[in-house]
């Protein structure tokens, strides 16, 4: 208890003298930093899921062509599970004369459980947004209903049986499906009024959807209770296998999240460790002394071990409230753009920012604080004498696996995370030797160079093990910066990339091989850009190299989901440009028999290049052999399929043709006679799950950039704390050096030199690990093709001699104007 007072009453008076500002303000901005990101992202996340679950209309759905188990049911509400229902069917409605196939969906009073649906009146201009579908006896409708039917606002419209009241216009649904039905015309009606239609009989085909909402832990619980209950007809949707368009943005999207926060604790972590040294060097003659009045090794580290462990808590403490305020100023200015319903801060995120800050502090503050058990007590006499410096691989090791660990923690990824850490080290320890190495040969140009620049290439001459770290310090924190920027570059062209200005948001199917030239020349004819037209032949995959391909699927997987139905088949001579070949070789367009299939089916099913695959179409028996497995981007918004076929392999079979194609809002018009003449083709409209799409990708935009800012001002900390670690020498020095007559201008000019050449240095060190790391992960991670980025060569040195100047000539600017004879009587 003793020893726990002498530390307290050591630990306040190094508050009082100044001794702790810089540390206790780098672990600041470190936990702060870290914190209001953790907390910013993991609230954006659930925010986002949240959002994303409105494309379900719930957090879980229950889903198939048979409504719940009434015990299901009363599990839900034994976990206080809110739920809503609907029933979706296709109806062929007539109605003056008109006839048109629509999508009814019947949905009960608490629909939607997520989201809001929007309508309007019959003039198009006044949106509602409402929380609740139609009353009972009531219908909403898609406008292309209106001249599809001749209808007007508050006519009647039968469905089945029952007549019902066309009250608003529908013009949003949260959880509208890609499948074939939800892309007729929409026609909502009360569940209530299901029954009295008729129209859903034995034998119909009909969707049904049970949505839930509650907390995590009983959804969870819910969930895994539900699973082992399911026939193989019924699934539990899920944001990113439902909809895998949006699923793998949010996935990419929060591994971005997560690496940015990486990138804000390893530059802080930098930062810490610098101004830590520089603590340790100022208490070497403390240390001492206490040696001399019998102080052990072991009391010592003791000693300031309690120190920084009460100092990491208090900072950390101040650090997590100073981010959760961040946290929520950061969505406020962007409370424009993020959804109107948030997620609430998550607590578990403040008890993660606080073990953060310790970890932080341990791992990088640990070595040079260790520097302090192996001060000699003879320093009392000989102020020369200095501890060695720590151990190399503990320094590096600490500060790895701290890196390491956090990486691993957002990724979830080994192989990733080897290549980061490993290509960053390997980096680092050629160019660190280079740096050496070029320090050493310098020294002989300085005799010919002016004094001036003699005493600013001194400056990091003089002590080359710390210029080294210095450089190296300065060129983590540029590296780090610039693999943040370039990945965002990397995910937000890939996202434009997905959804350009003109992506196709119809599809047209079910093209007779009769009207197909005749359906081209009308898209021409009226200036509509279309994609490619696709043969389309319906098959089922029954066996892989004779065994029933029932035996290698589990349940709910993809490969389920694929053999549980017909597939749409087709062949080319050669592949959509998003598809490439991850195994296996293309095969010659002669050569009939061959089929090429998405890897993640094959994985799923086991499927290698030389298996023999059997298909039934119709009832007839198909057999292929496996030329190679493809990479598909699904969320093109394109056709893609899971198989395709060298050409010849399915000439015989009967065929129809899709494509998809572009239609501003001016066009729509074209649809109705277009469907007038070729009445077998069925026109799909994804216009309204493309704006969603386009609002989530926009928000996540804007927190991406915002969290690249935070990157940004914690690199600026370690600027400033490389300067602070030094600033005591450069006092001595200047108050030397004006002793024996130097002007000011000559002190802050050799100052402008020596940070200059450590910028240049630090950005050119940057530069290279950044493309060395960038290689590593496109050639050997996302297996993309990898090119110089000539900018980095230009950007990150003028950034490094701009960012490191301004920095360490603003922390030096009082070394000039400090009183000589004052500082050496000090």
């Amino acid at each position: 208890m003793t020893r726990f007072r002498l530390a307290l009453k050591l630990l306040w008076r190094d508050a009082r003298s100044g001794e702790l500002t810089l540390l206790a303000l780098a672990l600041l901005i470190a936990v702060g930093g870290t914190t209001s990101i953790s907390l910013f992202a993991d609230r954006l996340q659930r925010t986002m899921n949240l959002q994303a679950a409105e494309f379900l209309a719930g957090d879980l759905v229950l889903a198939g062509p048979a409504p719940a188990s009434p015990q299901w049911l009363a599990k839900a509400d034994e976990l206080a599970l809110s739920g809503s229902q609907t029933v979706e069917f296709p109806s062929m409605l007539l109605e003056n004369g008109e006839m048109q196939l629509a999508s009814v969906k019947a949905v009960s009073a608490s629909y939607p459980l997520r989201g809001r649906l929007k309508t309007r009146d019959a003039d198009l201009q006044d949106e509602s947004v409402v929380d609740h579908g139609p009353a009972a006896g009531e219908a909403w409708i898609d406008k292309r209903l209106l001249p599809a039917l001749k209808l007007q606002l508050n006519d009647t419209l039968t469905v089945g049986e029952k007549a019902l009241k066309v009250t608003r216009l529908i013009s949003y649904e949260p959880d509208k499906r890609g499948d074939f039905y939800s892309f007729s015309p929409r026609v909502m009606m009360h569940l209530d009024d299901l029954a009295a239609t008729g129209a859903v009989q034995p034998g119909s085909r009909v969707h049904y959807a049970h949505q839930f909402i509650g907390s995590e832990q009983a959804l969870a619980e819910f969930k895994a209770w539900l699973q082992p209950n399911l026939n193989p007809s019924q699934k539990i949707l899920d944001i990113r296998r439902d909809r895998p368009e949006l699923g793998s943005a949010l996935q990419r999207a929060e591994r971005y999240l997560g690496l940015s926060s990486v990138v804000v604790t390893l530059i802080s972590g930098v930062a810490i460790a610098m101004t830590t040294r520089r603590y340790s060097e100022r208490h070497f003659n403390a240390t001492a002394l206490l040696r001399c009045l019998g102080c052990t090794q072991a009391e010592i580290v003791r000693l300031y071990a309690v120190q920084f462990l009460v100092l990491g808590l208090a900072a950390s403490l101040a650090g997590c409230a100073l981010g959760w305020l961040a946290q929520y100023g950061l969505f406020q200015l962007l409370k424009n753009l993020l959804p109107e319903t948030l997620a609430d801060p998550g607590e578990l995120a403040i008890v993660y920012g606080i073990a953060t800050g310790l970890i932080i502090l341990w791992g990088f503050a640990l070595p040079p604080l260790l520097r302090l058990q192996a001060v000699p007590p003879l320093r009392v006499l000989r102020r020369e004498l200095e501890p060695l410096p720590g151990s190399g691989w503990l320094v590096y090791g600490l500060a790895a696996s701290v890196v390491a660990g956090l990486i691993w923690r957002y990724t979830g990824d080994p192989k990733l995370t080897f290549a980061i850490i490993g290509t960053g080290f390997a980096v680092l320890l050629i160019l660190g030797l280079a740096i050496q190495g070029i320090l050493h040969l310098s020294r002989r140009l300085l005799p010919r160079l002016g004094l001036v620049w003699r005493f600013g290439l001194r400056g990091l001459l003089r002590d080359g093990r710390a210029s080294i770290g210095q450089i190296l310090a300065f060129g983590i924190t540029l590296t780090a910066m610039a693999l943040s920027f370039n990945v965002r570059s990397h995910l937000l062209d890939d996202w434009r990339r997905q959804l350009p200005d003109q992506a196709p948001n119809h599809f047209a199917i079910n093209i007779l091989p009769s009207s197909l030239a005749d359906f081209q020349d009308d898209l021409s004819r009226n200036q509509v850009p279309d994609s490619h037209f696709y043969p389309v032949v319906r098959g089922r995959l029954v066996t892989i190299n004779g065994e029933a391909v029932q035996g290698r699927v589990s349940k709910d997987s993809q490969g389920e989901a694929a053999t549980q139905r017909e597939l749409s088949l087709t062949w080319a001579d050669r592949f959509p440009e998003d598809n490439q070949i991850t195994d296996g070789a293309a095969w010659q367009a002669d050569r009939p028999g061959q089929v090429s299939v998405e890897k993640k089916l094959a994985d799923n099913l086991g499927i290698r290049p030389g298996d023999q695959l059997g298909f039934t179409v119709g009832d007839a028996q198909l057999t292929a052999t496996v030329a190679n497995l493809r990479s598909v981007q699904w969320d093109t918004m394109r056709p893609n399929f899971y198989m395709i076929f060298s050409p010849g392999t399915l000439t015989g079979f009967p065929t129809t043709y899709m494509t998809s194609f572009h239609l501003a809002e001016a066009q729509k018009n074209l649809l109705p006679p277009l469907l007038k003449k070729y009445p077998a083709v069925t026109v799909l409209e994804v216009e309204q799950i493309l704006q969603q799409f386009r609002t989530i990708l926009a928000q996540l935009t804007q927190a991406i950039n915002l969290i690249l800012y935070f990157a940004l001002a914690a690199g600026f900390s370690v600027l400033f704390a490389a300067v602070y670690s030094t600033l005591d020498q450069r006092i001595y020095e200047g108050a030397l050096l004006r002793t024996l007559g130097a002007r000011r201008s000559f002190l802050r000019s050799s100052h402008l030199i020596e940070f200059c050449v450590l910028g240049l240095s630090a950005g050119l060190l940057a530069t290279l690990a950044t493309e060395s790391i960038l290689y590593m992960l496109y050639t050997r991670v996302m297996q993309i093709q990898f090119q110089a980025h000539v900018y980095l060569w230009l950007a990150l040195p003028a950034v490094g001699v701009t960012g490191v100047t301004l920095a360490g000539y603003w922390g030096v600017r009082h070394v000039v104007r400090q009183a000589p004879l004052r500082v050496l009587r000090r």
